[in-house]
């Protein structure tokens, strides 16, 4: 097995999320406790809480952490992954499992990175919309010939080849909007998100981020990790600067993940409390590449069962 795994981003938050592995699993319960004590509330209680657990500021930790406490339960069972991708957020769990953050770390930060981006949300109130369709060049240019214009609407996430999410002032969206239907585009979603996030419309957070990650230092990675912002591998070298540009720039999440596929992956296992990037997958790689997803006790048990069943193979 040449594992590629995956780490959810925001959005993928519900009420309830993770309450089962907590229940069942000593070292997933460890993992949630340990970073209660760092966050200062009982973040299990605020996953189950459906007001709290929608905003920026509760739900970014609790991925995070969501997402590390299933690493840490599999323990043996998850064999060294060929390289790892998380979706905007979801690269601080990728780095927190690569051993470039320590799980410490990466709680403390993230708290303040999603008070930042939920005070700029807020502040710069802003509305996102998934276009889809192959043409993405299209996109882009009626979205140049728009601000060009004066218009604050922006590409922000390349989520597959055929889904691309655009971003800025809602005025500006609908108004893209208009213009995309009328340059052909036949179907978009609005997406029901706090902020435009990866536009410049987040520029208050990153300069916050900038500062709050100054002092911080970066450990070598025990394997690759794949950036949202740039496509290629992140370097302990480039950490600083990648992470405190991520929060206003595009996310290039297909781009990635196709890197993944050309290093020889052949399985993906998305870890969070959705199965969103392994839909993006789906649209992404062959058919032949395994793809599974780890969100709740059921699904954790299943692929706990086939990792062991795939190491039990390997060692015979």
């Amino acid at each position: 097995m040449k594992l590629g795994i995956l780490f959810s981003g925001q959005g993928a938050q519900k009420a309830g999320m993770g309450s089962d592995l907590y229940d069942a699993l000593p070292g997933y319960q460890e993992t949630i406790d340990r970073a209660s004590n760092i966050l200062g509330y009982d973040l299990q209680s605020v996953a189950n809480d459906d007001s709290k657990i929608s905003q920026t500021a509760y739900a970014q930790p609790a991925i995070l952490v969501m997402s590390t406490a299933i690493v840490n339960a599999l323990g043996d069972a998850l064999p060294t992954p060929l390289a790892g991708l998380g979706l905007s957020l979801g690269e601080y769990s990728a780095l927190t499992a690569a051993g470039a953050l320590s799980f410490d770390q990466a709680v403390a930060i993230i708290k303040d990175r999603g008070i930042y981006m939920q005070i700029a949300g807020e502040a710069n109130p802003g509305k996102m919309v998934a276009v889809m369709g192959d043409n993405q060049q299209l996109v882009e240019d009626v979205l140049a010939k728009l601000q060009s214009e004066g218009k604050r609407v922006y590409p922000a996430n390349y989520n597959t080849f055929a889904q691309l999410v655009i971003g800025g002032v809602a005025a500006d969206v609908d108004v893209a909007m208009t213009a995309l239907t009328e340059a052909g585009i036949q179907r978009m979603v609005e997406l029901p998100v706090s902020g435009a996030f990866h536009t410049p419309l987040l520029t208050q957070a990153a300069t916050q981020l900038t500062e709050r990650l100054t002092n911080e230092t970066f450990a070598p990675f025990n394997y690759p990790v794949y950036s949202n912002t740039t496509g290629e591998a992140f370097s302990t070298d480039t950490l600083f600067d990648t992470l405190t540009k991520q929060i206003i720039s595009p996310t290039y999440f297909a781009q990635a993940l196709q890197r993944m596929l050309d290093d020889g992956v052949d399985t993906f296992i998305e870890v969070g409390p959705s199965d969103t990037l392994i839909k993006f997958a789906k649209k992404i790689a062959p058919k032949d590449v395994k793809r599974y997803a780890i969100t709740d006790l059921a699904s954790f048990n299943d692929v706990r069962d086939m990792l062991l069943a795939e190491k039990e193979q390997s060692q015979a």
